[in-house]
């Protein structure tokens, strides 16, 4: 149902809703495309945009899919990866649920069962009980929600959101199921071949998974996904999304307005790009002189507000914090170094100068590498910094920080 306002709302938190999704319409029906005849791995960094895609394809379903999508980046274990798409499934289409995947499958049967003899019941805790060797059997209630989905008479689409998270969990909490689950799921995913399967997935993620398996030595099997990474928006979109938002709301703006904010904000994080024009308007409209059309000077003071602000401080704490989850030594502190010399870099910095303070890092830490290892591990921190958005090959061999609100912020509080 389209909202009988179009002026598009502002997004400081939640992801978009579908009808306020700007920019993103090409991208979308490739990804639709895409998965008519291969799973999709979506990455993207954390607030660019990647969930609010997802969210779209889910109420925008194309192709005649049934659409389930499932956060699972607090889950520890494969079994608990079935049960929460289960749940959801349940929520979501319980009909289907008890005429299709009820008929054969003991697990379903009872969990109903279950629930009309007992009332308020979660379905969780119902599945749960039905088999209190839920954990073992994992790999066998994984076939049957499989199977069940292909015996349906319509296309399932089952969106993962923050895998990568959830494998790390895994790493941590059940190291000799890493490798089972991943091995495992991905036969399942290339039988039957995917132009052929009436199951598609679509993977996603805010850390680069293909590193996360690499250091791991897993990277082969994730090697069957079509990798489909969100891309930044552009200058002009930025700027385009300012003028709509501000005039849309009767803001007088000079011309350089647009354009001054996209310099401040470098590659864009939708977040800080929304905080930052919503600032600019409620300043104006608190302002003794709204008809004062604002400039250059406006998106300045606005972009020091924000970087003080506490409502950017949680979002920007999280690139920091990030770090200690997803990096492990000695790339963890030399990431926190490399990023901290950046920081105080007018113009960035080039990569021989980015190499010489990883040395320096690792002689002041006592590292002893051989020269290809220190080669290696540089060059793998600079792919990763690079697909985690913290920096930008702004020119061959020339590094900076990829969002220009990041790198304030990380002078003030980290340099």
């Amino acid at each position: 149902m389209k909202k009988e306002n179009p002026t598009p709302d502002f997004y400081t938190g939640a992801p978009l809703d579908s009808e306020d999704l700007m920019y993103r319409d090409k991208f979308i029906q490739e990804l639709w495309e895409a998965l008519e005849s291969a799973h999709v791995l979506l990455m993207a960094p954390r607030r660019t945009g990647k969930t609010s895609v997802m969210d779209h394809l889910k109420a925008n379903r194309n192709g005649g899919f049934i659409v389930i999508k499932e956060n699972v980046q607090d889950l520890t274990h494969p079994a608990d990866f079935f049960l929460s798409l289960l749940a959801r499934f349940h929520d979501e289409h319980p009909k289907i649920l008890r005429d299709t995947f009820r008929s054969g499958w003991k697990l379903i049967t009872d969990a109903f069962d279950r629930l009309e003899s007992v009332g308020a019941m979660e379905f969780k805790v119902a599945l749960r009980e039905s088999d209190p060797e839920w954990r073992t059997n994992w790999r066998s209630h994984g076939q049957k929600l499989l199977s069940s989905l292909r015996s349906m008479d319509t296309r399932a689409l089952l969106i993962i959101d923050e895998l990568p998270d959830m494998l790390l969990n895994l790493r941590r909490d059940h190291p000799e199921l890493l490798q089972p689950f991943l091995a495992w799921f991905r036969s399942q995913r290339l039988e039957p071949n995917p132009k052929q399967d009436s199951i598609r997935w679509l993977l996603g993620g805010s850390v680069n998974l293909y590193s996360t398996l690499d250091g791991m030595g897993l990277v082969d099997l994730i090697n069957d996904l079509h990798n489909f990474p969100l891309p930044a928006l552009t200058e002009d979109e930025v700027e385009a999304f300012v003028s709509t938002m501000l005039k849309s709301r009767g803001v007088p703006i000079e011309p350089d307005l647009p354009h001054a904010l996209t310099q401040y904000l470098g590659r864009p994080i939708p977040i800080f790009m929304q905080l930052l024009t919503l600032d600019i308007y409620r300043h104006w409209k608190k302002s003794d002189s709204p008809e004062r059309a604002l400039g250059a000077r406006d998106v300045e003071e606005a972009f020091d507000r924000l970087v003080r602000s506490s409502a950017a401080q949680d979002k920007l704490q999280h690139y920091y914090s990030r770090l200690q989850k997803y990096y492990q030594e000695p790339n963890l502190s030399a990431a926190h170094s490399i990023l901290g010399q950046l920081s105080l870099s007018p113009n960035g910095l080039s990569r021989g100068t980015l190499y010489s303070e990883f040395q320096r890092h690792l002689a002041d830490a006592g590292v002893s590498l051989f020269p290809h290892e220190s080669k290696k591990n540089f060059n793998q921190l600079l792919r990763d910094l690079s697909n985690d958005f913290y920096i930008d090959e702004i020119e061959e061999d020339q590094f900076d920080f990829a969002s220009g609100v990041l790198k304030t912020w990380w002078k003030k509080y980290y340099a």
